[in-house]
């Protein structure tokens, strides 16, 4: 056991620090204002469609809200290899809707319909619980590129859901015409805006909570915020397990409920790394695991208890992330709060009367939060790599395409609308297949990573399989002179992806000794001469001080730059050598030669070799675009604009 030295503390994660009460009290309730509306909205939907009475609706709700804080203590806090333990909100998916009213009709509807859905739940909860070790070890096939693309399709594909609250709610009650839900809307969003820009610390963090209180109170104050629910509703409402009746097993049911909860788990695992990404912590095989278990668990006791399938509430990770609170518990105390709400149904109906517009405000931050996450996901791709432009723009596309057009899924066999019917669903699909067929079936060309327009490219599978003397060969114009860090860098294959390469000659860069950097250092032709402008010191160096026009100065400027050049050689013995391409201007460039005369040699020695590093950054770009047309195409028109 490790012994801590005296004033020393054991440092604990964010993500399990412990909160004092009050606070757990205001965030968890911020977390359940939040959920609410995304919580209720399935039992609603599933009770009007297979003709469920009012009361037997209100039962619903309250079951919902009951196993839902069930299941987010379970994934929040956990126990043995069940819940993620990291500030994951549980909630019924939406991807379960529409199988579960197809499952409902055909078992006749009303209560028989709901018992054969029950039953169907269950299973697939049970079935879940069972497979999730062996899907997590499925994690490889979700890098970056597939985790992004569906955390972004979660952001994205749920932004009409906000922007249908805002104009006034789903269905007859919207109105995009109404300048009143515009203002309720968009002064929700503004007030949450400047809480997070005027505050720092605990008013920052409950931005969205203060905007729900207000947006209500002033909707209240116009008459358009309506709690009449309250004095009807009783004060205790306790869900019994079976309260409908003795769940009926059907087995094509029971099948569809079981892709259903597949499909789910591909969205809880987008929504574990996700967390991952906000909270800053590694997500590996186990964690997948235990919230594919917890799921499993959730939605097992959701049969029981007359509520249906759950999976993580991807509205609730953009909180997380908007508030920066990452504590768990916090998570667990709105499972609390939810438990209560579920018990108490006086409660419910206040947070029920919280307007749509005013709900929607809010929402457009949180789930736009979720997408800005994707992008730091997609950050770390390899765009270089066509291929991964391929299954991003691909599986975005269709997500958005089926999110705008929800009508497509009609035009799908039956057993196909519950993949067409959810954006989230067909561009999470879709990205996991792309990167099958592009990165884990056939051969594996890899990248092109160097090469001239029109004549023949270099790919990353072939760099792998250079000989030393080739790959020198092929590199050796990064660096002037000297060879030995381009040698060096082969020693590092293989290389994973463009950047892996792009670091090799780093390393190899930074690792040379002191008289092998000197001789480096010494290689680079002076700026602004003759000898670079005529291309006798390479095409590269003619490249890099054309970028700022050094190779046709005015004779003055010619002077000005000669002279300082060469006090420099004079003071270190060795070369100015300056990034020509990061400067902004010659003017720069002079100003940045004459600031580096009064440094001390060893610091200039290393500042000659961060330069270095630099120019073949931007000589090793040059191979990217001259060996990706379409690269080059984008950069070439980003620059000219």
């Amino acid at each position: 056991m490790a012994i801590l030295r005296p004033g020393r503390r054991a440092t604990r994660h964010p993500v399990d620090e412990v909160l004092p009460a009050g606070k757990l009290a205001v965030y968890g309730t911020q977390h359940v204002l939040a959920f609410y509306a995304g919580a209720v909205i399935v039992p609603i939907l599933l009770a009007n469609a297979i003709g469920l009475s009012t009361e037997q609706l209100i039962h619903l709700i309250n079951a919902d809200l009951f196993t839902c804080g069930i299941a987010s203590i379970i994934q929040s806090v956990g126990f043995w290899k069940v819940g993620v333990r990291l500030p994951l909100l549980q909630g019924v998916t939406f991807t379960a809707v529409s199988p579960m009213i197809a499952i409902g009709l055909a078992a006749g509807g009303g209560t028989d319909g709901l018992l054969v859905i029950y039953g169907a739940v269950i299973v697939a909860g049970l079935a879940t619980f069972l497979i999730a070790p062996f899907f997590s070890k499925l994690i490889r096939f979700f890098p970056p590129v597939v985790t992004g693309s569906v955390i972004t399709i979660i952001g994205l594909a749920l932004l009409p859901v906000a922007a249908a609250d805002a104009t006034g709610g789903a269905g007859p009650t919207s109105d995009p015409t109404s300048g009143k839900n515009l203002a309720y809307a968009l002064g929700t969003l503004a007030l949450i805006v400047l809480i997070q820009r005027v505050f720092k610390g605990f008013m920052a963090t409950v931005a969205v909570l203060v905007g729900l209180v207000v947006g209500t109170g002033v909707a209240w104050a116009f008459g358009d915020a309506h709690f009449d629910a309250v004095g009807n509703s009783n004060w205790v409402g306790v869900t019994t397990p079976f309260h409908f009746g003795w769940p009926q097993f059907s087995v094509a049911a029971i099948i569809s409920m079981i892709v259903v909860m597949l499909i789910t788990a591909v969205e809880t695992t987008g929504d574990v790394f996700a967390t991952g990404e906000i909270v800053e912590k590694r997500i590996g095989r186990e964690d997948i695991a235990r919230a594919l278990r917890a799921d499993g668990l959730a939605t097992t006791l959701g049969g029981v208890f007359n509520s249906f399938p759950y999976t993580c509430f991807a509205e609730n990770v953009g909180l997380v992330r908007l508030t920066r609170v990452k504590s768990r518990w916090v998570v667990a105390a709105a499972g609390v709060i939810m438990i209560l709400l579920g018990l108490v149904p006086k409660a419910g109906a206040i947070v029920a009367g919280i307007p749509h517009p005013v709900l929607g405000g809010a929402a457009l931050a949180m789930f736009a939060t979720v997408a800005v996450v994707g992008f730091q996901t997609l950050a770390k791709v390899d765009f270089h790599d066509h291929r991964n432009v391929v299954i991003v723009a691909t599986s975005v596309g269709l997500a958005m395409y089926v999110t705008a057009q929800p009508q497509v899924a009609q035009a799908v066999p039956g057993w196909a609308e519950i993949i067409f019917g959810s954006g989230i669903t067909l561009g999470s699909l879709t990205a996991i297949g792309l990167n099958l067929l592009f990165h884990h079936v056939g051969k594996d060309f890899g990248p092109a990573v160097a090469g001239h327009p029109g004549g023949e490219t270099v790919r990353l599978d072939q760099v792998n399989r250079m000989s030393r003397e080739e790959f020198v060969e092929t590199f050796a114009g990064l660096f002037q002179g000297p060879r030995w860090m381009v040698e060096r860098a082969w020693d590092m294959r293989p290389f994973t992806d463009t950047h892996a390469l792009r670091r090799s000659f780093q390393e190899a860069l930074f690792s040379g000794s002191h008289e092998e950097q000197r001789q480096l250092i010494e290689a680079y032709p002076q700026l602004g001469s003759q000898f670079v402008a005529d291309g006798l010191s390479g095409e590269a160096s003619l490249r890099d001080q054309s970028a700022r026009g050094l190779t046709f100065l005015a004779e003055s400027d010619r002077d000005e730059l000669a002279a300082i050049t060469e006090a420099y050689r004079e003071r270190f013995g060795f070369p100015l050598v300056i990034s020509v391409r990061d400067a902004e201007s010659f003017d720069r460039i002079v100003e940045q030669g004459r600031d580096r005369l009064g440094n001390c040699e060893n610091q200039e020695h290393a500042a000659a070799l961060l330069e270095i590093a630099k120019i073949a950054g931007y000589r090793y770009d040059d191979f990217l675009q001259d060996a990706n047309p379409i690269h080059s195409a984008r950069t070439r028109w980003s620059s000219s604009r």
